[in-house]
């Protein structure tokens, strides 16, 4: 069994020096290669990846990393493809837990985790990215609300779905958009709840603020794509945004009263996160979960008011000439 780790990047020559070291002390070294496609860098990493010799490296000019995770496969030479994303850390027993679970299924997927050298900040995002208060289980590995959708920080699938199903597309939320059209061809998946990944989201408020607001944003590209596919749960942080703002206002207007359901799920969350990783990182969880939610709702509000988006009009066409 030979995998092919496959990894976009676009000017984080820092972070995949943590990653390739990562990979450089797992316990099943003879098992995987590299395959680091760099996405039209302006500071491209390869004397970091010369460094390594399980590594293959490419330069490419910048397509996207869509594009850039095709391009890998087109050269990877594994039975299956492995997929991180460059701001992740592998813990050392990654792959010996891959091969203690052979034969694999079809697709596969891993929780993410924090790990112990992170950032206060880093760790109240991966909280609020993670828990069950706030995104129903879905990243973190545990109970979920929703049938488990692997996604590229920690995914794989056999090279007989890469033949059948075809490459990532060019959109937000593409991993979610591949594992649809993975689980339309019949294949099996399954969440490998011992093979985590730690994911360092290197950003800042603004920057997270931004991204949660494009994922709801792209829950509506893959409702046009998908019809059907949208579920009560992708709903949730919209409703939970709406109400935010109905007890906030009535909260001012009528009575203070109105906000205790803010202040118990308040309370909620900062015990919950004080129990799982302290007080510092408590502080910082219950702001990451508010602009998870309402940053969310906000993309997913906006959206769907605006009927089909244009990022679901592009890949519709791209559907079409396929």
């Amino acid at each position: 069994m030979k995998f092919s780790v496959i990894i976009p990047v676009y000017n984080r020559a820092d972070e995949m020096e943590a990653l390739l070291e990562s990979l450089s002390r797992q316990t099943a070294p003879g098992c995987f290669e590299v395959v680091a496609v760099d996405d039209g860098s302006t500071l491209p990493c390869g004397d970091v990846c010369a460094r390594y010799p399980f590594v293959r490296y490419y330069w490419k000019e910048n397509e996207g990393r869509s594009i850039a995770r095709n391009y890998a496969m087109e050269r990877a030479t594994g039975d299956y493809f492995i997929f991180f994303d460059s701001d992740c850390i592998i813990p050392q027993t990654y792959f010996e837990t891959l091969l203690t679970k052979l034969p694999l299924p079809d697709c596969f997927g891993g929780p993410d985790s924090a790990h112990e050298s992170f950032s206060t900040l880093q760790k109240g995002i991966n909280f609020a990215m993670t828990s069950f208060l706030t995104t129903g289980g879905i990243r973190g590995g545990k109970v979920s609300l929703e049938k488990f959708t692997p996604r590229t920080f920690n995914m794989g699938f056999s090279r007989e779905v890469y033949e059948r199903v075809g490459g990532f597309r060019e959109m937000f939320s593409e991993d979610i958009d591949m594992s649809m059209r993975i689980r339309r061809e019949g294949f099996c998946m399954e969440l490998i709840r011992e093979a985590p990944v730690y994911h360092a989201r290197r950003m800042s408020w603004r920057k997270f603020a931004r991204q949660v607001y494009v994922f709801g944003m792209s829950r509506i590209t893959l409702k046009t794509l998908y019809p059907g596919s949208l579920k009560a749960v992708h709903c949730l942080p919209a409703l939970f945004l709406l109400g935010s703002l109905f007890l906030i206002l009535t909260g001012i207007f009528v009575s203070p009263w109105w906000l205790l359901p803010l202040g118990v799920y308040t309370l909620a969350l900062f015990v919950s996160a004080l129990v799982a990783d302290g007080l510092k990182v408590a502080l910082y969880a219950v702001p990451a979960a508010f602009i998870q939610l309402w940053g969310y709702g906000f993309g997913f509000l906006k959206a769907l008011l605006n009927g089909r988006n244009e990022a679901a009009e592009i890949e519709i066409r791209k559907g079409a000439n396929e």
